[in-house]
């Protein structure tokens, strides 16, 4: 089949397919990322058949804040159980206890900028010399300087204006000692493309992402879930709304949107007439017009 009677989705598999396969050719020790979100989940999909029927050479490594939605963390297990692969589990709750951060205090207090230790730690003690992900351009505009090799200094460090070329498919992997890299095979897709991906490939995904009764608090032009690790304020009013959540993560900074979108069909459709972009309820965003690039460049994924 030529490349020119490709789909468009067929064409952002290839693609993907052969960065996972770039990955396992040039690094020694790689990971892939693996939260139980729907990105994730499709990077699961593509290395599954990038290796097929081999394992997969790399474990599923998942930094998990402790505050995470507990639909997304039984997915998480449950769906590792059943490819059977190697699941490592690196928590912020340890990075605490050990006095590598510290928690944040307030209202607003989150652990998601906390991940940032708890994942340079984990890549310095298994080794890791490339981490993969699903992160995408169109999520957030600092992520859309992203390479698909993003270099990582000594420090976990990224810069911005320190990237290498990349010229006809050609990727450059070379490091020194320390160094690691950041991989995003799913730089090319949006949001729309993974849900049609999705969809095509029919994948099962937590049920957060599905329409659904839930108490939420209304902060900050965020709705967010209800839960141990958020303080309702005194002005601040718990409601029960019809939402859904187009991104997952810490719970104390995901906000859901009110929608109806019961199947992969009905999500498409509502993704189609949005104009906010699915980090668009992500209150951590909202710190400062640069919050997303600040974490960035001290090692967040």
């Amino acid at each position: 089949m030529t490349s020119y009677n490709l789909t468009h989705l067929q064409q952002l598999e290839s693609e993907a397919i052969f960065i996972m396969r770039e990955v396992a050719a040039q690094f020694e020790r790689p990971a892939l990322m693996f939260s139980g979100g729907k990105d994730s989940i499709v990077m699961v999909r593509l290395a599954q058949k990038a290796f097929h029927p081999a394992r997969f050479p790399f474990p599923l490594l998942h930094i998990d804040t402790g505050h995470n939605f507990p639909e997304t963390i039984e997915f998480r297990d449950a769906l590792v159980k059943k490819i059977g692969e190697r699941l490592i589990v690196r928590t912020v709750q340890d990075s605490i206890d050990k006095g590598r951060v510290a928690e944040e205090k307030g209202p607003n207090a989150s652990r998601n900028a906390l991940q940032t230790v708890t994942l340079l730690d984990a890549i310095e003690e298994f080794g890791f010399d490339a981490a993969i992900g699903g992160a995408r351009r169109d999520e957030e505009k600092a992520r859309a300087k992203e390479r698909f090799f993003s270099h990582r200094d000594e420090f976990g460090h990224w810069d911005p204006k320190n990237q290498r070329p990349e010229l006809w498919n050609l990727f450059n992997g070379k490091k020194s000692f320390g160094e690691h890299f950041r991989i995003f095979p799913l730089s090319n897709w949006t949001e729309m493309d993974v849900w049609q991906y999705i969809a095509r490939e029919k994948l099962d995904l937590p049920s957060i992402y599905f329409s659904h009764d839930r108490k939420v608090v209304c902060r900050n032009g965020a709705l967010l879930a209800e839960s141990p690790y958020i303080t309702v304020g005194e002005k601040e009013k718990v409601e029960t709304r019809r939402v859904r959540f187009r991104t997952v993560g810490d719970m104390t900074c995901t906000g859901a949107v009110e929608s109806v979108a019961e199947s992969v069909e009905d999500i498409t459709a509502e993704v189609a007439a949005a104009r906010i972009t699915e980090r668009g309820g992500r209150s951590d965003d909202r710190r400062s017009e640069t919050a997303m690039e600040d974490r960035k460049k001290q090692g967040y994924f």
